[in-house]
């Protein structure tokens, strides 16, 4: 490990040969890292499932600290043989736009719509079984037709409105009744519908074989069938339409310390002597963190916590702990959260092999010793401002028959409003080292994420 007190990095370096391995252009590509149920070749050791708005992503917290801390300990302990599944009743564009707004991870398996469209990977390739098994008693015709009658209803923007849901806001105190009311209309039209009322003003109309639950039960059920039902899992969410999802047999719940009313009540009717449903005292992605915690699902402190890193034992070389903590370090410099002190710069160059290189994003190829050079220059450069690396999908390859790992993950940086991305490709090296030494960077390889934006030149990015 890069081990070092409050993000300093330790002594040692290692200048043995680099190992014979593919091109590392050929590792480039976003293919290439892209995570799918596919992706595992066993059950996957953990499955979060989880809400988005107000669970995962707190949009109260302008620093989003809760989501950077869960996304550095799922990429340090869980993304390798693990799922994680963002179940939002958001459609694929307010989807896609908060991906832009929020520093949030790659999810496996997208569930959207309030469980009416399941997606795979970065592609967000669709699950036509279940598109065809939603058509069952719909008719999306008849409901349009119906809910024009209520003048309460009132219809949410274009983007909301899918093939498998139509959606309405309305007033509190009105909702039970319509909702009432316009169910048995449907049903005498021949229609098998779910209404479901969230946020104290969202209303969404769906196939009755639909909602964010099915999904995760049609999701374990297609495991299951493969060999692959998860060991454990985890639903986490804050409102009504994430009721269904801990009313799955044998699944951990956590209701988020700002889960809202419609929830808790739906809990005290419902799963209130069900101990493997907790309301956590924390906040959105906080209170997920704690759940893992609570329920011994895994790891559960994140690096981010981590002031001294040193007090880290490792057991073996964790190349995805190497990643995110390395990183970690180069936001703390720039932010000037750490001492400028020649004895972390020092260490930093230890664990970067002398004759090792990093070719920038650009096509500009340098020593990794000159990049750290450069990274003393840029002490607190940051300070004061809006600056975060998050790192997303971390996945090591040990080379066959060496002692090195290739680990390709994307590298991002947000400055304020600007937000840049690269995919990286990092060669570690084990070789004449301890796992308390830790792995020894030995190249650096990275292109721009296609569709991202990107540093005009090589002098504004760095690692």
């Amino acid at each position: 490990m890069l081990r070092f007190n409050f993000s300093g990095f330790p002594h040692g370096c290692c200048c043995c040969s680099t190992p014979k391995i593919p091109s590392f252009t050929s590792f480039q590509s976003e293919a290439n890292i892209k995570s799918t149920m596919d992706r595992l070749t066993s059950a996957a050791r953990l499955m979060i499932v989880s809400d988005l708005d107000q669970t995962m992503v707190d949009h109260h917290d302008p620093e989003n600290l809760s989501l950077l801390r869960f996304n550095a300990l799922w990429e340090t302990n869980y993304r390798e043989n693990s799922l994680l599944v963002f179940s939002t009743g958001r459609s694929p564009t307010l989807y896609m736009e908060l991906r832009k707004e929020k520093p949030m991870l790659t999810p496996d398996i997208t569930i959207m719509s309030v469980g009416t469209e399941i997606t795979y990977g970065n592609f967000m390739l669709p699950d036509d079984g279940w598109e065809a098994f939603l058509n069952n008693k719909w008719d999306r015709k008849i409901v349009t037709e119906e809910t024009r009658k209520f003048p309460e209803l009132t219809l949410q923007s274009e983007t909301e409105q899918r093939p498998y849901k139509v959606s309405f806001y309305i007033q509190k105190d009105k909702a039970q009744d319509i909702m009432i009311t316009l169910s048995k209309r449907l049903e005498e039209r021949g229609l098998d519908v779910k209404i479901i009322y969230s946020g104290g003003m969202a209303l969404d109309i769906l196939p009755q074989g639909a909602g964010k639950g099915q999904a995760l039960a049609y999701l374990l059920k297609k495991l299951k069938s493969e060999g692959k039902l998860p060991n454990k899992i985890l639903a986490c969410g804050d409102s009504g339409n994430d009721a269904e999802l801990f009313s799955i047999p044998d699944v951990y719940g956590v209701m988020v310390a700002n889960a809202q009313e419609e929830l808790l009540q739906w809990h005290a009717a419902n799963a209130k002597d069900n101990p493997k449903i907790i309301h956590a005292t924390e906040r959105c992605a906080a209170g997920i963190i704690q759940a893992i915690g609570r329920f011994n699902l895994g790891p559960s402190t994140s690096p981010r916590d981590v002031t001294d890193m040193s007090d880290t034992k490792m057991e073996n070389f964790v190349p995805a702990y190497e990643v995110v903590k390395f990183y970690l370090f180069f936001e703390k410099w720039r932010r000037g959260e750490i001492e400028n002190s020649d004895l972390y710069l020092s260490k930093l160059k230890a664990v970067c092999r002398p004759s090792g290189t990093f070719v920038h994003p650009s096509g500009v190829e340098k020593s990794l010793e000159e990049c750290v050079n450069t990274l003393e220059k840029c002490h607190g450069d940051k300070k004061g401002k809006q600056y975060r690396i998050w790192i997303d999908q971390v996945l090591p390859t040990q080379v066959i028959g060496s002692d090195s790992w290739l680990v390709s993950f994307k590298k991002w940086e947000l400055c304020g409003e600007e937000r840049q991305c690269c995919i990286t490709t990092v060669l570690l090296s084990s070789k004449n080292v301890t796992v308390a030494d830790g792995l020894i960077w030995t190249h650096v390889h990275q292109t721009w994420l296609q569709g991202a934006e990107s540093a005009s030149d090589s002098t504004t990015w760095f690692f």
